[in-house]
């Protein structure tokens, strides 16, 4: 018997409606499904600067407005540990003299601040409960695909508990923190994000954390940015275990500039850019090792140095009391020195 041609269309209509119903089906259980075991253990941050501060923690200006009331922010956060350590975003916490947290039951906490790295943009703080806290597991950065699911679950503009989802558009992305250090392997999504996302978790479809959410593009449509949480975990354990990150530290200021290309084929320089000194601290490691204001430092025992943000990747905290040779370009001769980084001060340059 010969099905006719139109209901045999129809069948096919039906049964692609059908798979696309099961798709989509299959994206929403998986948005729950990660929605369900990680939501418990998200929290809204709130913090108080002090009077007249900005929201960003800074003193006010002579003669402000509101200049004696306190500047109340908030953000988001996450339990990372049963005992009630959390994640979130430095700018979030940092200058702040109050952290209060909310757990997703609305119980309230004060918060300790146990470390703050505003270079990452992550801090760590600490509550006390009597009792185990429902807490996130952590994924592989490294692992993450452009193109899978991904989940921002946070509190933007006070709206508690909002989740929201789409792809993860980039990775290797880089991101300029609020120190003026530039942060990398910082992951790209469109899922939407807002002012009081900042801090929350980024996860994929399993409920597993990949990313630390922190920033966004107001002028564009979903460009957003989170940390990866491999980035994370090496700074949680850089602030357990010194309460700080440690980074190397030479003493310098400079900038990032081009190479005449008659000057790399003469020399056989490995790169095309170098950092030039613009100034030295006295007595600082680049000083003592005899480098000069105009020199351009292009390498670093064999490793390239072509610009300024990569000399501050390279300068971490193996460098620190270690002795090196900096080679540099100086007019027309490159020279070699010794050099031994010392530890970055405390809010250091």
């Amino acid at each position: 018997m010969l099905i006719p041609q139109w209901a045999a269309n129809d069948n096919t209509g039906e049964e692609s409606a059908n798979h696309d119903d099961s798709l989509l089906d299959a994206y929403s259980g998986a948005v729950i499904g990660a929605l369900e075991r990680v939501s418990p253990a998200v929290t809204f941050i709130e913090v108080v600067h002090g009077a007249g501060a900005t929201s960003s923690g800074t003193p006010p200006r002579r003669g402000a407005p509101d200049a004696r009331r306190p500047v109340r922010g908030s953000g988001s956060g996450f339990l990372f540990t049963p005992d009630g350590y959390l994640l979130t975003n430095s700018h979030v916490v940092h200058g702040s003299e109050e952290i209060v947290v909310r757990l997703n039951d609305d119980t309230r906490f004060t918060a300790d601040l146990v470390g703050n790295d505003p270079d990452s943009d992550l801090a760590v703080l600490r509550i006390g409960s009597p009792s185990a806290l429902p807490y996130v597991e952590f994924g592989d950065s490294a692992a993450v695909r452009v193109g899978q699911v991904a989940i921002a679950i946070g509190n933007p503009l006070g709206y508690s508990k909002t989740v929201t989802a789409g792809v993860i558009s980039a990775l290797g992305r880089t991101l300029r923190a609020t120190s003026g250090r530039l942060m990398h392997d910082v992951i790209q999504t469109d899922a939407a994000l807002n002012p009081g996302n900042s801090g929350g978790p980024l996860v994929d479809s399993k409920g597993r954390v990949i990313g630390v959410n922190t920033a966004m593009i107001p002028q564009a449509q979903s460009i957003c940015f989170a940390t990866g949480i491999n980035t994370a975990k090496w700074v949680i354990g850089q602030l357990f275990a010194h309460g700080r990150v440690r980074r190397a530290y030479i003493g310098v200021s400079g900038a990032t500039v081009p190479i005449a290309t008659r000057v790399v084929r003469h020399f056989g320089l490995p790169r095309n850019k170098a950092v030039h000194v613009l100034d030295l601290v006295a007595g600082s490691p680049a000083a003592q090792a005899g480098v000069e204001a105009g020199d351009r430092m292009i390498a670093l025992d064999g490793t390239p140095v072509d610009g300024i943000d990569s000399l501050q990747r390279l300068l971490d905290a193996d460098w620190i009391g270690r002795d090196g040779e900096l080679q540099l370009l100086r007019r027309s001769s490159v020279i070699r020195v010794k050099i031994r980084p010392i530890e970055l001060p405390a809010h250091g340059a």
